[in-house]
């Protein structure tokens, strides 16, 4: 019954007046009762700061919004709270440097993406030590190294930032 009246609650805060042009801040739950997801809404799209939640409360992923699309730096975690990426958003897809974590927490690899695609480097490391690098060109690899110092011989560094 609990969920049900949750349920209800947050459709009428999303639904309920729909002539309001202001910002609302929104909550969404899970069959449990448990936080779904938490963040404003503004002319019934996503914006500012949302957080969502697994469902044993812990935070699975935050970051901004701006007219529904992702936007900004966001985090994502496993349920035990460890973190598993993190990166940019522009208009909605992934941009920029993307850092990728295994279960201890330390990156495995980090990748530059541009419109949600790998596009620039893709690094890999095991132990915190690099073991591989790539280059795409949209979406496609051109190049790997399995050696550091041909890595280096190849490129120009400055483009790692």
């Amino acid at each position: 019954m609990f969920a049900k009246l949750c349920v209800f609650i947050t459709f009428l805060i999303t639904f309920g007046n729909t002539t309001e042009v202001g910002e609302i801040y929104h909550k969404e739950y899970y069959e449990s009762g448990k936080t779904k997801a938490e963040g404003w809404v503004y002319n019934g799209k996503r914006t500012g700061y949302w957080k969502f939640y697994h469902t044993n409360g812990n935070i699975s992923e935050k970051g901004y919004y701006q007219k529904g699309q992702r936007i900004k730096y966001w985090y994502f975690l496993n349920a035990k709270g460890t973190k598993t990426a993190e990166g940019h958003y522009e208009n909605g897809k992934k941009a920029n440097w993307w850092l990728f974590y295994d279960s201890l927490g330390r990156v495995n690899h980090k990748c530059q993406l541009s419109n949600g695609i790998k596009n620039g480097y893709c690094l890999s490391y095991k132990n915190t030590e690099l073991v591989s690098a790539e280059k795409y060109k949209n979406g496609k690899k051109i190049k790997e190294w399995y050696s550091f110092s041909s890595f280096r011989r190849e490129n120009n560094l400055s483009d790692l930032k």
